[in-house]
């Protein structure tokens, strides 16, 4: 699972310290494809909980992120590099490169198509973009902070579902839990199985640092 979605009204909270990453309970639930996510309005877990999953072995409210970490790295160790003729864009790849010599900027894959034979002439204003055959880069920034945890697993589930939801489940109310990011999964319909959401080797969440 590569590709997170953010709830952008929440997303500066991760920095205001509205969302502690480290100490808060972070919760990863399953929702139904009747809950038409809109990343720009929803904010709270009060919206989505109407169409939470319900089902053989899935516990409401969902389950605790274990072993959650917040890394920040530099533009220059970021550890995937520019790749020619590589497919980028896609849920299966990563979207977030550095040049293959470092320049001090992380740029981001705009879209999906495939990368050209020769690395482009990488921009280094922050907004900017480039043109790589069939893919477009984005200068984000100087680095990356990246939020992750464990992959969150169900055993036993009979039940159908489609998005994940991670929220911050400490406040006191629905109305009043952040909701963090979701994953459109597409649509799942399982009869007792195992279900785990298994997140990108980079993080669940990169946040670009200028």
């Amino acid at each position: 699972m590569a590709a997170t979605t953010n709830y952008r009204t929440i997303y500066n909270k991760l920095w205001a310290g509205s969302v502690n990453w480290g100490s808060d309970d972070i919760r990863a639930a399953l929702v139904t494809s009747t809950y038409t996510p809109n990343g720009d309005t929803d904010q709270f877990w009060s919206t989505p909980v109407a169409n939470e999953a319900s089902g053989t072995g899935y516990t409401a409210n969902g389950v605790a992120l274990a072993s959650k970490t917040s890394t920040y790295t530099a533009a220059n160790s970021w550890g995937t590099s520019w790749a020619a003729t590589t497919a980028y864009g896609s849920d299966t790849t990563a979207n977030y490169v550095r040049p293959t010599t470092g320049n001090g900027f992380v740029y981001r894959a705009t879209g999906s198509g495939t990368s050209g034979a020769s690395e482009p002439t990488w921009p280094t204003t922050i907004g900017a973009t480039v043109v790589d055959s069939g893919v477009t880069w984005t200068c984000i920034g100087r680095g990356i902070q990246a939020l992750d945890a464990a992959d969150p697993s169900w055993t036993g589930l009979t039940l159908s579902f489609r998005y994940l939801v991670i929220y911050d489940r400490t406040p006191a109310s629905d109305a009043t839990r952040p909701l963090i990011c979701y994953v459109d999964l597409g649509a799942q319909s399982l009869t007792a199985s195992n279900f785990s959401a298994t997140f990108n080797s980079q993080g669940l969440i990169l946040i670009p640092v200028a």
